[in-house]
């Protein structure tokens, strides 16, 4: 689903380009909310076939970072910001140049990692804007952490028990979170089946904690009890939904779904959706939780709680006779349209 277009753009704050032939950056920010304070987003840096493919991935991820934050009951908004390159091409000169360009938003949005960028970049970027997050530690322990107590949750939910021994859990992705999740399934006693496009990846980790390794065109059509995508998004679309033979989808890939109307199928497949701006806020929580002066230490206790949203949005769901992703989109719409100043 294409969201660019002169409607769609009315639905956002605002949407800038840049391009800097000296240094090479090419670059968009879409700032979707502001509501309930600047907007959080990471910097995502790949190759697009074209731009219109860029504007459009940077316009869903930013519109899926308001629904995040406001889900999480954080007082900060929802942007993004991407920078097509190869990553082979990135320099220090591309990543300043992209911090000036953040500076000249004015602190409406604050930058942190994504596919293709890293603490390092972070701080790069940092030197030409006042405020950049990710430049020390890595959040993805933390959403990874959120995940799992999220699918947890959906366990105890869809089948009557968080105890998932016996069960079969399918992480398609092992980077920067996968690898994460799927260890604690496996320390969960869950038999853990993985798939990674970079198969030595995938193999160093299933060697390590006793995990299956599954072709990645295979991954999303194997039964299983959950399916956790953490990778690219809209790895759910028309071409692949019949393929799915999971009860549970809940992965912290954004925008698990190519369109939110898939929910209904998916629904009507028996699927229990868990929405991944709802299980994968572990990260931005802990990113909150250092814009306050916090740690690692006190934001795990906000994380856990994404296991406790779960349930109240299953729970919700089937009492009002909606999906999942209504009930967490509900949610997010009541808590952007609370008054400011509250918190």
């Amino acid at each position: 689903m294409k969201l660019s277009g002169p409607v769609v753009f009315e639905q956002f704050e605002q949407v800038v380009t840049r391009n800097d032939p000296d240094t090479g950056l090419d670059a968009i920010i879409a700032v979707h909310s502001t509501a309930r304070g600047p907007a959080l987003g990471g910097v995502r840096l790949k190759t697009y076939p074209d731009h219109a493919a860029a504007l459009d991935d940077c316009l869903r991820l930013a519109r899926a970072m308001t629904r995040k934050t406001a889900a999480a009951g954080l007082w900060l908004g929802g942007a993004k910001s991407v920078i097509v390159c190869d990553p082979k091409d990135k320099t220090p000169e591309l990543l300043r140049a992209h911090g000036r360009f953040i500076q000249s938003l004015g602190g409406r949005y604050v930058p942190g990692i994504d596919i293709g960028t890293g603490a390092e970049d972070m701080r790069l970027i940092g030197t030409e804007a006042d405020v950049v997050t990710c430049t020390e530690g890595d959040p993805s322990y933390l959403t990874a952490l959120g995940a799992y107590a999220g699918i947890v949750a959906a366990f105890e939910h869809v089948y009557g028990t968080g105890d998932m021994s016996g069960h079969t859990a399918v992480v398609q992705g092992v980077g920067h979170v996968g690898h994460h999740l799927a260890r604690m399934l496996t320390k969960s006693s869950a038999t853990v089946m993985i798939s990674d496009v970079v198969e030595s990846r995938a193999r160093a980790l299933a060697d390590e904690i006793g995990a299956v390794v599954l072709d990645p065109a295979e991954a999303i059509a194997t039964p299983c009890h959950v399916l956790a995508p953490c990778a690219l998004g809209e790895v759910v679309n028309p071409g692949t939904m019949d393929d799915l033979r999971c009860g549970i989808l809940a992965g912290v890939a954004n925008n698990v779904l190519s369109d939110d109307a898939l929910a209904v199928p998916l629904a009507e497949r028996g699927v229990t959706f868990v929405p991944d701006f709802i299980l994968s806020a572990g990260g931005i929580t802990f990113l909150d939780e250092q814009l306050r002066g916090g740690d690692e230490d006190s934001a795990v206790p906000r994380v856990l709680e994404i296991g406790d949203r779960v349930t109240s949005i299953l729970t919700e769901a089937d009492a009002a006779g909606v999906t999942p992703l209504e009930a967490a989109t509900a949610l997010a719409e009541d808590r952007l349209a609370e008054p400011a100043g509250r918190h």
